[in-house]
Order: structure tokens, then sequence, then C-alpha cells
């Protein structure tokens, strides 16, 4: 095991139930280890079968470009996935209010990461304000325009999962 920078992030590590049991600095998390941590996705419709996406920024490390879920992020030492579903709503889409239900949980696995993903859908926000640099744009898609986003290979994998599992 390498050792963390000491300002480097350190993550909750959990079971596949959500209880907390270490933690672990965030390059442990995803690396080769691929420890378990918790994440939240939240979805934002917009009543009409529209579903917001968010372009990630090309500084990215993980899949730069790609259009993913419209709030993701890692839930913080100490911190509940709804405190953490606030925090990022507020930091990648500058949305201080909104109503938020849980969706599902699940365990997201990939070559680089293993994740206890929180998954809300958004109905109700006081709307999306990008200023931030994790973050190129946003906007609502089609069903349409989310097939053809599939085929062109223009979505991240884990947003395909979600979207086949809660809106297909």
């Amino acid at each position: 095991m390498k050792f963390a920078d000491k300002n480097e992030e350190w993550l909750p590590l959990v079971n596949e139930q959500g209880d907390v049991i270490g933690k672990a600095p965030r390059s442990e998390c995803h690396g080769a280890n691929r420890l378990l941590h918790p994440v939240v996705h939240l979805h934002i419709t917009d009543g009409h079968g529209g579903i917001f996406l968010q372009k990630r920024s090309r500084t990215k490390k993980l899949l730069p470009g790609k259009w993913d879920t419209a709030v993701g992020g890692h839930i913080g030492i100490g911190e509940t996935p709804e405190e953490a579903l606030h925090r990022e709503a507020r930091e990648e889409l500058g949305i201080r209010q909104f109503t938020a239900q849980p969706l599902a949980t699940y365990v997201w696995e990939t070559e680089r990461e293993r994740e206890l993903v929180y998954t809300f859908i958004c109905r109700e926000h006081d709307g999306i304000h990008i200023d931030n640099d994790e973050v190129e744009e946003g906007r609502f898609w089609t069903r349409e325009e989310i097939r053809q986003g599939i085929e062109t290979g223009d979505l991240t994998p884990n947003f395909i999962h979600e979207y086949q599992a809660f809106f297909a």
C-alpha cells in the first residue's frame, strides 16, 4: 500500500449494506484495490420526459468530455447520503433548494473502482447555475437524444446503466 499525500481526500469505506467499516485515501479507492466507497447520484427531470445531463470537464481523469448524470460525487467521512447530495448539487449545479426521492442503492464496479451508489430523482429545484471547473455544460436531453448518445458513445457507462434501469 502506498502512502497517501497529506492533502489527499479520504473517503469512508463501506460494506454492501452501507455500514462504514473504515476509511482510505481516494487514490486507494480508485486504484487497483477498488475499495467499496459510497457515492450519490441525482437525476433531474423536467416533467416533460427530459433528463438533465452534465458534460464532464475535459480535465477530469475519468471519462473526460462525456455526458453524465446531473449530479454525482463522493460521500464524505461522517456525511449522510442526503447531506452529500445537497453539497454536490450546490457545488456542481448551483442548486440550493430541491426535493429528491431515493430511487435505488446498488454496487457499481469497473476496472478502476467499486462504489455503493445512492441514486435519487429530483423533479423540483430552485434553478441550475453552472459555475465550476468540473462541469463544462449541462442541458435537458430527450429520450431520443439519450438513445442517440448511447449509440455514439457520448454518455458515461454508469449513466447508461441507470437510465436503462430507471427510465427506459
